[in-house]
């Protein structure tokens, strides 16, 4: 598909603009952002990149109640950056594999220049 631009100035843009991705993974990638946006989100994830843990430590973890915890993690779970494990009564949550996931968690250490804990072993 040629666009008729207003400029010209990089011969490159159209080979860019066809390999542009559609509305509905711009969307997604929106909401994967979003998640970083919030600190105490961001903290959870952070947690989450290095340990399996319940709400009930994540909470403790973060100064902030179960229920707090509850809501961010369902956000979390919703763009497919978490996962939650049954273990008993408790869901043990832990970061997803998705590819989305596994680049947030090097970004988030790189971020952050550390490395890995979970890498150590």
């Amino acid at each position: 598909m040629q666009l008729k631009l207003p400029h010209n100035h990089d011969k490159n843009i159209q080979t860019v603009l066809e390999k542009m991705p559609d509305a509905e993974k711009f969307s997604h990638a929106a909401l994967i952002f979003q998640q970083l946006e919030d600190p105490t989100r961001l903290k959870i994830l952070w947690i989450l990149c290095h340990s399996r843990e319940c709400v009930s430590d994540i909470a403790a973890a973060v100064g902030m109640s179960k229920a707090v915890v509850s809501h961010h993690l369902q956000l979390l779970r919703r763009s497919n950056l978490v996962t939650g494990t049954r273990i008993g009564q408790e869901i043990h949550y832990s970061l997803s594999g998705t590819d989305e996931a596994k680049l947030l968690h090097k970004t988030i250490d790189a971020i952050f220049s550390i490395t890995c804990p979970s890498e150590n072993f």
